[in-house]
């Protein structure tokens, strides 16, 4: 069974670039940081998940999905094989805690399969780790994601 990719994106403070480190030295799961002009010029192959941090604190304002992930999204494709999101954020943001995960969830109707804060736990790694097994048994097959 093929893992589906995790597709990410991680600032300065590089805690999202922990996370996916460590959960890919739990299952070997391939990353792909969007980070790099190369790949969020790309389509993905296939079924992907995305990790995406928030970014705001408490300003209604300032948008919270990074450009990168904006900009992997432009893709129709991308769109439509996007299968779940996952939320990285900082509980002092107050009611913002995980708003582009949750809005972004809520506008393309994938679910967040997964929350954690800051750089994670080593318990959050292995927890996303099992639920990303539960979607590569899902999806792991699949040439792409079915419309929803």
């Amino acid at each position: 069974m093929a893992q589906l990719p995790v597709y990410f994106f991680s600032s300065t403070s590089n805690l999202i670039r922990r996370f996916v480190s460590n959960l890919h030295a739990t299952d070997g799961r391939p990353v792909r940081d969007l980070s790099e002009r190369t790949i969020r010029s790309s389509e993905a192959p296939g079924p992907w998940i995305l990790l995406t941090p928030s970014y705001k604190a408490g300003n209604d304002a300032h948008a919270t999905l990074p450009a990168a992930v904006r900009a992997f999204l432009r893709s129709p494709a991308n769109r439509r094989r996007l299968v779940g999101i996952i939320g990285s954020g900082n509980r002092n943001f107050g009611d913002h805690y995980q708003a582009a995960a949750r809005e972004l969830a809520r506008v393309s109707g994938r679910p967040v399969v997964f929350e954690f804060e800051l750089a994670g736990t080593p318990e959050d790694v292995a927890e996303c780790a099992r639920i990303l097994t539960a979607f590569d048994a899902r999806f792991g097959n699949a040439p792409e994601a079915h419309d929803r």
